[in-house]
């Protein structure tokens, strides 16, 4: 559970159908469910196993892989989440406001945009939603993983299943829901051919399943040696994608249904982003019969997401400055200020773009631009990780066990051999060259402009992260892992080893 609760997030619910809208519906799916299988996938495996083995978090865990000099790689993975997780308060922040407007009516649903825009108008009322973001994420982890993490996830990740499937159901009810069933999934060939769809589709399917966020590492450090890490990684990528397709399938059936012509719905489609979730939605919700009970599910599910996720984004931080010896509750105080201050350019620097002047959150979405793509360079460095054990020692002595129930097999070794290579090198020089030949309007997340930008960011962030970890890596001296040993060696070695004698305090005698 909480491996699926840091994979799901508001990446399926709010970034999901916006990818969509944005790179033609239908040809979205297909490189989307393609890297789903041959990197996402993969990456977790690798990200799972890792951590299980190492027990440490990502600095720690390519330490023990490729020694000290590379702990660098593990803070690169540790920072992207953290990043991403600055500006995703305010995001969650935002679906707080409107699950709470949904329940008390505070929100106009009949002038959506000018209800959304009033709020982002309101810098002391983002701001007040994503303290309240942070504060609750703070407190869950701040209670430890099992009375925090793991119990808090048991309730809200069948939760956002219960709500979401109801959402969904209500909403292929509505006359011409079909309509919008049919553009997630009937591609055009346009976008198809496009390598903008491909390198967002990589991107979003990195992002939704968290693979090279670190936070599989982290979880995984945190399992039984006996538990069957590689059931666990499918049931985390399927588990996600299938969260993203009822959320998909809810929103585009919402407005093909609700929307009084097809062009009125595939104009609501194209404005994509935080104005298809916060603006068109809450629009036909408030023409839909029982449309309000619908949006408060939707919103509550969505705030269960984005919670779920938080919390993970939080625990990879912390692991790392717990392994090099930090107290536990002084770290999470620690990054919850720091939380809170470097997300509030997300959350304050809002301002009015195009011919009509519409307010958006342009830093905000400059960041998830930034360290979207962040994340595929995450996954370099995994791949790079798992070429320097040895991609074949890695699958047979670090991925299965006996107690895997599921085997993973010689495909695992053709995958990081040929097409995670290949995948880096035409995704990353498809992207390039479109960027500079092609560049968008929205310049701060594209363009020779927005590459630029992303550049000068990822230097900044790499140059710091490099000086941590010389400060910290002589705090992660364990050993690095043998290429002769495997996770059954390890486990053997702990249930032959003499039991430790634990000595009970006395207690004093009572008065």
């Amino acid at each position: 559970m909480a491996a699926l609760g840091a994979a799901i997030g508001t990446g399926n619910i709010w970034r999901f159908p916006k990818e969509v809208a944005n790179n033609g519906g239908g040809s979205f799916m297909i490189p989307y469910v393609i890297f789903l299988f041959t990197w996402s996938i993969p990456i977790l495996l690798v990200e799972f196993n890792a951590g299980k083995k190492s027990r440490k978090g990502t600095m720690g865990t390519f330490t023990k892989f490729l020694g000290k000099n590379k702990a660098w790689m593990g803070a690169w993975m540790a920072w992207i989440s953290t990043a991403i997780g600055f500006y995703y308060a305010v995001v969650m922040g935002w679906t707080l406001r409107y699950a709470y407007g949904s329940l008390t009516g505070s929100v106009s649903f009949s002038d959506a945009r000018g209800s959304w825009e009033s709020f982002l108008a309101s810098p002391l009322l983002v701001v007040l939603f994503q303290v309240i973001a942070i504060a609750i994420t703070a407190i869950i982890v701040y209670r430890g993983v099992e009375k925090g993490v793991e119990r808090i996830n048991k309730i809200l990740i069948p939760a956002l299943f219960i709500l979401l499937i109801a959402s969904m159901i209500r909403a292929l009810l509505l006359p011409g829901a079909m309509e919008g069933v049919a553009y997630l999934f009937t591609p055009k060939m346009d976008s198809l051919l496009n390598g903008k769809t491909w390198i967002s589709a990589l991107a979003q399917s990195a992002w939704s399943c968290s693979a090279g966020m670190g936070m599989a590492i982290t979880y995984g450090a945190y399992t039984r040696r006996k538990d069957d890490t590689n059931l666990n990684t499918f049931l985390t990528g399927l588990g996600d994608t299938t969260i993203a397709l009822v959320a998909g399938i809810m929103i585009f059936a919402t407005v093909f249904g609700m929307a009084p012509n097809i062009g009125a719905a595939e104009d609501a489609i194209a404005e994509g982003g935080s104005g298809l979730t916060f603006i068109h939605l809450p629009n036909l919700f408030g023409e839909m019969p029982g449309g309000s009970l619908i949006a408060i599910a939707f919103f509550l599910a969505m705030a269960f997401a984005a919670l779920t996720s938080m919390i993970a984004t939080y625990e990879n931080a912390v692991k790392n400055f717990v392994d090099a010896g930090w107290e536990r509750k002084k770290t999470i105080r620690m990054l919850t200020v720091g939380m809170l201050l470097l997300g509030l350019p997300s959350a304050l620097i809002i301002l009015p773009v195009g011919a009509d002047r519409a307010y958006l959150p342009v830093f905000l979405d400059n960041q998830d631009f930034v360290w979207g793509l962040g994340l595929v360079v995450s996954g370099g460095f995994i791949y790079y990780m798992v070429f320097k054990y040895g991609i074949t020692r890695f699958r047979k002595n670090v991925i299965n066990s006996k107690y895997s129930d599921i085997k993973i097999g010689k495909w695992f070794d053709v995958l990081f051999k040929y097409v995670i290579p290949l995948e880096l090198l035409i995704m990353g020089g498809w992207f390039v060259f479109q960027t500079i030949t092609d560049p968008t309007e929205e310049w701060w997340m594209g363009g020779i402009i927005g590459f630029l930008i992303m550049l000068a960011q990822w230097a900044i962030a790499i140059a710091l992260l490099i000086w941590l970890s010389n400060k910290l890596k002589n705090r992660l001296e364990d050993p690095e892992i043998s290429p002769d040993t495997s996770i059954d060696d390890d486990i053997e070695m702990i249930e032959n080893a003499e039991p430790e004698v634990v000595y009970a305090l006395e207690e004093p005698e009572p008065a």
